[in-house]
């Protein structure tokens, strides 16, 4: 008889989203194996790395101890942290004991010694080689959880403005649509992908949109948007037109508005907005670039990023340069997500990108979007997370230089 584990598949499916999708197979499970450290140990020897759960039928808690070096010692199971023991597991008599930071952590009040009533072994299956994968993936995981908290609380400095709105601009197939995309999945829970991603060589998307945020299924639209609009070409009559910039960067181009690349908006359209308030103006302008293009880009596809920045910069409109389909991003911030505060001055293609478009490293960020996944990854996540909230901070910016 298979031996089944007391989670759910709900928490199961979370446990192993958690840990970076990986799948989870149990090892030892105490009310059906012997209750005592070598049992324990002989049934989970020499397969790290492992998560240890313990129930309390009491309180219907549930603890899985990670990122943590484990030893047997004294007939107990001895998590250490930092050299330090933080958490231990007596199977011979059933109970456990953590230390105060833990339990305070935790928000539980357990004596030492506590009793459980069953105790579980997992093995982690897709991690490989990288011994510290569960310390990387904890971690992003709790700056992800920070930054959601952070957004989802956020509201614009000024009272006459009710959201945000950031408007990505960049050749076909540069990501724009992939990052709305992105965005959105992360708050949804689930990847979504209603902006539709192409990467042929004319533009996929052929309206203006401007996509709402919305927190979960069933929850609030957040004080942010996300506008979309036609890949550039470097061709005249291929691409967003650019005599529409001006129109969009004002307010006046209604959402779902018909591009037409030889054919800009003009005031007779019966939708065109005559009189935008600063509430409908783009408040953020994101340059978006294949970090792996950048020196691909022809002259004149320069020459018109150059003239948009130029129109942008008049508007007194913030900006900043957005840099996608980057495959090292975790090589690029080595597990320290801190590092996302830092200029890369060290990458010579994101200062490349900083100068032909003028602007400053700083405000020039790296990211991966969603593309071909199907589970979200905490990683991914928190990169996504940590540049909207930069493109939010530039905006609040733009607010300040106001008259």
């Amino acid at each position: 008889m298979a031996v089944v584990t007391r989670l759910t598949w709900s928490e199961e499916k979370s446990l192993e989203k958690m840990l970076g999708n990986v799948s989870l197979r149990l090892l030892y499970k105490s009310s059906v194996h012997e209750s005592d450290i070598h049992s324990m140990n002989e049934k989970c020897t020499h397969q790290r790395p492992t998560v240890t759960i313990i129930y309390n039928d009491v309180t219907a808690m549930k603890t899985a101890v990670l990122e943590t070096e484990t030893k047997i010692n004294s007939e107990r199971l001895v998590c250490y942290s930092s050299g330090q023991e933080v958490f231990s597991v007596h199977p011979g008599e059933s109970s456990f004991s953590m230390n105060d930071s833990l339990r305070s952590t935790l928000c539980i009040h357990f004596r030492s010694g506590s009793k459980y009533s069953e105790c579980e072994v997992f093995h982690v299956e897709g991690i490989g080689d990288d011994i510290n994968y569960i310390s990387k993936i904890t971690g992003a995981t709790k700056h992800r959880n920070s930054l959601l908290v952070e957004l989802r609380t956020y509201k614009p400095c000024v009272d006459f403005v009710s959201e945000i709105r950031i408007l990505l601009l960049g050749p076909v197939g540069s990501g724009k649509s992939s990052f709305i995309n992105s965005v959105k999945s992360v708050f949804q829970g689930r990847l979504t992908r209603q902006a539709t991603v192409g990467s042929d060589v004319t533009s996929i998307t052929e309206q203006y949109r401007i996509y709402p945020i919305k927190d979960g299924r069933h929850g609030k639209y957040l004080p942010f948007r996300l506008c979309d609009s036609m890949g550039l070409h470097e061709k005249e009559g291929v691409g967003l037109c650019m005599d529409d910039i001006p129109y969009i960067l004002k307010g006046c181009m209604p959402d779902r508005y018909q591009l037409n690349p030889s054919r800009p908006i003009t005031p007779n359209h019966p939708n065109f907005i005559a009189s935008p308030s600063l509430k409908d103006r783009i408040h953020c302008v994101a340059y978006v670039l294949d970090i792996n293009s950048i020196n691909d880009l022809s002259s004149k596809m320069v020459a018109k990023f150059q003239q948009i920045q130029k129109e942008v910069l008049s508007y007194d409109t913030a900006c900043v340069l957005l840099l996608t389909k980057a495959t090292n991003c975790g090589e690029i911030f080595q597990g320290n997500f801190s590092n996302m505060d830092k200029p890369m001055t060290s990458q010579s293609q994101i200062m490349d990108a900083s100068k032909m478009l003028n602007v400053p490293i700083y405000n020039t960020f790296v990211v991966e979007n969603y593309t071909s996944e199907w589970e979200l990854d905490p990683v991914k996540d928190t990169q996504i997370l940590f540049v909207l909230r930069q493109m939010l901070r530039v905006a609040e910016d733009f607010f300040e230089d106001l008259p």
